[in-house]
């Protein structure tokens, strides 16, 4: 426990350093721009749609002893019935508003997670170089990806999250079961993304497998703890730079005490 505080310290004492700070505030200005500019445009469309109107033409042509009638027939339709009452009163339309908005916030926050992760994936090594020079010259950082092996996996876990949303669908209409069935793909991504960043670039591929069979525990218990911070709104967007951070401290001092039992 006083490792860990130490661990929380030293990282809460990083994050406010000079180049730290600036390396944060990329990731917080490219995610929150793009991601709200693209909640606002979407939240408009969808309102507008539910403003829209929708015009019905039919014709049909009848044969009457032996002479052809053509009958047409025009309509325009404030949409359907359900949308119409909705939008037909005050109360009823700042309902409507209110659910849309509320819904798109929530999806927006998830999303803004996955983003996040890929932004903060372009700058981990940065951010490990500059723990690496302040606190573990001692620690070579060996590293074992490549861009190929990044975009690969990345993909992977994608894919293997969306499966996960599709297979978890029956328990999004149990209580408290659907909160973590939504929850549990989005953390599955999220752990393999951050650990991978961070594990890629200090360790060899087999004190990384090391990592997973001894203190994967910890690790996952550590991820979960920061995804479950990461659905508090706004804080991914400057929180990313202190996950790297965090986990950061933790891979290079188990590298260091692998390494030091190997000598």
């Amino acid at each position: 426990m006083d490792n860990e505080t130490g661990i929380l310290t030293l990282s809460i004492k990083d994050l406010f350093t000079s180049k730290m700070i600036k390396y944060s505030i990329l990731p917080f200005v490219v995610s929150m721009l793009v991601l709200y500019i693209l909640f606002f445009v979407l939240a408009g469309i969808g309102l507008d749609q539910l403003d829209s109107t929708m015009h019905v033409e039919s014709t049909q042509t009848t044969i009457q002893n032996g002479v052809p009638h053509t009958d047409s027939f025009t309509a325009t339709l404030e949409n359907t019935a359900i949308i119409k009452f909705l939008m037909s009163s005050a109360i009823t339309s700042w309902i409507a508003t209110f659910l849309v908005y509320t819904i798109g916030s929530i999806l927006m926050l998830y999303f803004s997670i996955f983003v996040a992760l890929i932004v903060i994936g372009f700058m981990t090594h940065m951010i490990l170089k500059e723990l690496h020079k302040r606190h573990y010259q001692d620690v070579a950082m060996i590293g074992h990806s490549n861009l190929l092996e990044g975009i690969f996996l990345t993909i992977k876990w994608v894919l293997i999250m969306l499966i996960l949303f599709v297979v978890c669908i029956p328990l999004y209409f149990i209580p408290v079961l659907n909160i973590i069935a939504f929850n549990f793909p989005l953390y599955y991504f999220f752990h393999k993304m951050i650990t991978y960043d961070v594990s890629s670039n200090i360790c060899t591929k087999e004190e990384a497998i090391k990592m997973k069979l001894f203190y994967g525990g910890t690790i996952r218990l550590k991820t979960l703890i920061l995804y479950l911070i990461s659905l508090i709104p706004f804080v991914i967007f400057f929180a990313t730079v202190f996950y790297v951070i965090y986990l950061g401290h933790s891979y290079f001092l188990e590298v260091r005490k692998m390494r030091l039992a190997q000598r």
